[in-house]
């Protein structure tokens, strides 16, 4: 089957994708195009499967630059190929042919181009990660670059919807300590539980921020299991693993 690779207009200058589960090599609870390392599946199929998204970003040889997430804010600038995964949530280069990528499963994959500056990035964006400001961060090292965030274009990815999402009222009272606005990002759910909005709240993070424009795709990773992994779907399920959706940019 035929990779499936989702773009964003506003992104269309630049080599990207958000990808999709569909076309890849990987079966069972995978089945499809899982590229997580760190999960339980086959390691030849999901090798597979990132040689093949390789090749679809037009690499030749070259491997995707990942890092080891760990729901943080720290970005690494990449100048060269990684020899090594350092523990960090969101990359950022200037250096054309290097390809950077993200993993997800419900989590916020976000990618930014500043097209005047020659300089891209990426991030994951999970609850924490953007709570802790790994939005800001990656905008920084950016700038650090030379991009200026207000020529910058980000957006957010296949993400977890607020519909889907249900959290607990210390959750809520998270976001609420952090800043009062937040509780807009949720509503009422059953009993004292609420349904958070992820991608609306990173999208605000990204505004407040600066960034020249901002979008979501508007594709809900747990309501789309054809389509897309989601690791609260699995849990819901009672599956024993998951697999991660990977989007990818590159100069």
């Amino acid at each position: 089957m035929t990779l499936e690779i989702l773009t964003a207009d506003s992104l269309s200058f630049v080599r990207h994708g958000f990808f999709t589960r569909r076309g890849g090599a990987s079966s069972g609870v995978f089945s499809g195009l899982n590229c997580g390392t760190g999960s339980s599946d086959q390691t030849d199929a999901v090798a597979l499967n990132r040689a093949r998204v390789a090749d679809a970003m037009g690499l030749n040889g070259t491997p995707l630059q990942a890092v080891h997430q760990v729901h943080s804010n720290t970005v690494v600038t990449v100048s060269e190929p990684l020899q090594e995964k350092p523990r960090a949530d969101a990359m950022v280069t200037n250096v054309p042919g290097l390809a950077l990528s993200v993993l997800t499963a419900d989590c916020q994959p976000v990618l930014f181009a500043d097209r005047d500056a020659g300089v891209v990035g990426a991030a994951h964006a999970g609850w924490r990660g953007t709570l802790d400001g790994v939005l800001e961060a990656t905008l920084d090292a950016m700038e650090d670059l030379g991009a200026e965030r207000g020529n910058v274009v980000a957006v957010i990815g296949p993400s977890i919807s607020q519909r889907a999402y249900e959290v607990g009222p210390e959750f809520f009272e998270t976001f609420f300590d952090e800043d009062a606005e937040n509780a807009r990002f949720f509503a009422n759910g059953s009993g004292d539980r609420m349904m958070f909005d992820l991608p609306a709240y990173g999208l605000s993070r990204l505004r407040n921020a600066g960034v020249g424009e901002a979008e979501w795709t508007r594709h809900c990773t747990y309501s789309d299991a054809d389509r897309f992994y989601s690791y609260r779907r699995s849990t819901h399920a009672g599956e024993a693993d998951y697999g991660r959706l990977i989007s990818v940019i590159r100069l």
